[in-house]
């Protein structure tokens, strides 16, 4: 199994799919690695030479990924709540935060529904 960026990526896809299972890569860079490195997109992880493997490892050192994206994504929402600002104070709530509407809709981020008594339409 290859690892990389400290994580197994899946042995029986093909890489430029595989990547993806990396934390702050997506289709696009994982492209831009392959070409790179001239690692063919079309070749299935099992199948990648130890060399391939070390190419690709350096390749996603240059990016920030996996621990240290989540902390620097987890710190920028840490500084908004500190701050006060209305997006920091929307995401303690953990309310929608770019403005959508909550009367109706926003389920996903407010959670199952609470029924509340003496409330009707």
């Amino acid at each position: 199994m290859a690892r990389i960026a400290g994580i197994d990526i899946p042995r029986e896809k093909r890489v430029e799919i595989s990547l993806t299972y990396i934390y702050g890569i997506g289709l696009t860079r994982s492209k831009q690695i392959l070409e790179n490195t001239g690692v063919n997109p079309d070749t299935r992880v099992k199948e990648l030479s130890d060399s391939d493997v070390q190419k690709l490892r350096g390749a996603t050192e240059s990016f920030t990924v996996e621990g240290d994206l989540r902390r620097q994504e987890g710190m920028a929402l840490k500084r908004l709540q500190d701050i006060g600002c209305i997006r920091g104070r929307r995401h303690r709530m953990s309310l929608p935060v770019r403005g959508q509407r909550t009367r109706t809709n926003a389920r996903t981020r407010r959670g199952a529904r609470k029924t509340v008594a003496g409330r009707k339409k």
